[in-house]
């Protein structure tokens, strides 16, 4: 199993958790709704409701596939989870302004998705 470096930590429920050199979890065990805030915050975002469903469609795609969704996989789960109205990439760019399935992988405690810059 490839070793992860450790860039920096967190504080969070009491811990210290150890993110990557992109600000994913090293330990994807550490994630929990808290850590999800906190890397929200560094993000400059708050979470609403929309967001944590689409954090939940990320955390089960993974759990399917063991990979976090790149953008056009995102968009087909969130479609099947959610609705199509909730899977345009302008409503996913609101909620994740960027890279919507990159800063939604790391707030859902996922490693960054493959393809993603």
């Amino acid at each position: 199993m490839p070793t992860t470096t450790v860039s920096r930590y967190i504080a969070a429920q009491g811990h210290e958790i150890a993110l990557d050199p992109e600000g994913h979890l090293v330990d994807l065990n550490d994630w929990s709704p808290a850590i999800a805030e906190v890397l929200a915050q560094e993000e400059g975002l708050t979470l609403t409701e929309a967001h944590w469903e689409v954090i939940e469609v990320l955390r089960s795609f993974y759990a399917r596939y063991e990979m976090a969704p790149a953008m056009r996989p995102l968009v087909k789960a969130v479609a099947l989870a959610l609705g199509a109205d909730k899977a345009r990439s302008i409503h996913l760019m609101r909620l994740f302004p960027g890279s919507p399935a990159r800063i939604g992988a790391r707030l859902a405690g996922l490693p960054k998705p493959a393809n993603c810059l």
